[in-house]
């Protein structure tokens, strides 16, 4: 706990308070503002929100939901899903810039991989304004988290966006199978379903 030297500094806020409002954010989509109340404000909620970030607690948290799933349930990881989408960025970033389906207002990029039942794997964040396809092979290095227990056969599932040799090379070289929708063609079945639902 934060001491004062004059004794009359407010109390650090418990972490477990933080991390439960977290978990509303994130459940709910709703904003700081709207998830602050009498125990936390908006501002405390950021601040140790950067705390943890910047000491890596969210990625091991997350490799830790990750391995708990496979162990339970099982990750479906022959079978795999990538797929981009802009999201609104109205305080900035690194890498927010010009959105160009929202009027111009800052936004990013968000390049998802997705297991074949949709659980994310990993992503990469870019300007709005940048084409996905060439953050596909940044995406699917999300992978070596696994290690070596991926299996011997994967399939990558895209979209009509990354219909190119490019990306056919990109995949034959990472010794992945692909599926992906043509290019003018309408809109074909795939497995993708699961990256676009955890988009939306």
């Amino acid at each position: 706990m934060d001491e004062y030297p004059l004794g009359c500094h407010r109390p650090r806020v418990s972490d477990r308070i933080i991390f439960d409002k977290l978990i509303q954010v994130l459940v709910l989509g709703a904003v700081y503002e709207k998830i602050a109340d009498g125990t936390c404000s908006a501002t405390t909620i950021r601040r140790r929100r950067d705390e943890w970030i910047a000491a890596g607690i969210f990625t091991e948290l997350e490799q830790i939901c990750l391995n708990s799933s496979d162990k339970m349930i099982g990750l479906e990881l022959a079978d795999l899903a990538v797929d981009g989408c802009i999201v609104k960025a109205p305080y900035g970033g690194k890498a927010a810039d010009r959105s160009p389906v929202d009027h111009g207002k800052q936004g990013t990029k968000r390049s998802l991989l997705v297991e074949g039942n949709g659980i994310p794997l990993g992503w990469v964040i870019a300007g709005a304004n940048c084409h996905t396809s060439p953050l596909l092979a940044s995406t699917l290095d999300k992978l070596g988290r696994f290690g070596f227990n991926l299996p011997e056969q994967i399939t990558v599932h895209l979209d009509a966006g990354y219909d190119s040799g490019k990306t056919r090379d990109l995949l034959d070289t990472l010794g992945c199978a692909w599926v992906i929708s043509k290019k003018s063609t309408p809109l074909q079945t795939s497995t993708r379903w699961a990256v676009e639902h955890t988009n939306s």
